[in-house]
């Protein structure tokens, strides 16, 4: 009589199936944390903006162009400056957008994110910071204050 050595077909077929399914649930699990790290890159570079355009203000004294500035920098509004389109560039690479809210004296910047359930962050000049689920276009209005 033979030995059998080896495994059935049928054992082959379980210990395979049993590592799809780890497999599945793990790439489930990585997938939301990737896009927790995309989200929080996305208010990190907003929060940079933030910043970045109370710097700007303290320099120019508004967030609109001022042609007659002695100060080059001032001579463009703060969404032309790089200390606004390399945050910005961040943010779109991360495959996301901006949404920029500028008048004179209030600058607010929103983002949308990977989180569905709150899909925006914005900020702006008061120091405003939240995330919620309204749309950018009505968060950062042209009033430059971020409203929910």
């Amino acid at each position: 009589m033979k030995t059998q050595r080896g495994f059935t077909i049928i054992e082959l077929i379980v210990v395979i199936a049993i590592i799809a399914v780890l497999a599945a649930i793990v790439l489930v699990n990585v997938t939301q944390y990737i896009n927790k790290g995309k989200d929080a890159a996305i208010k990190g570079n907003l929060s940079t903006i933030m910043t970045n355009a109370a710097v700007f203000f303290d320099l120019c004294g508004q967030y609109t162009a001022n042609a007659g500035s002695s100060i080059t920098k001032c001579r463009s509004a703060f969404t032309a400056a790089t200390d606004y389109t390399v945050p910005v560039a961040a943010v779109v690479s991360a495959g996301k957008a901006v949404t920029p809210g500028t008048v004179s004296a209030n600058f607010c910047a929103c983002g949308t994110l990977y989180d569905t359930t709150n899909g925006t962050y914005c900020v702006d000049t008061t120091g405003y910071k939240k995330q919620t689920n309204t749309a950018c276009g009505t968060r950062c209005p042209a009033t430059g204050i971020c409203v929910d």
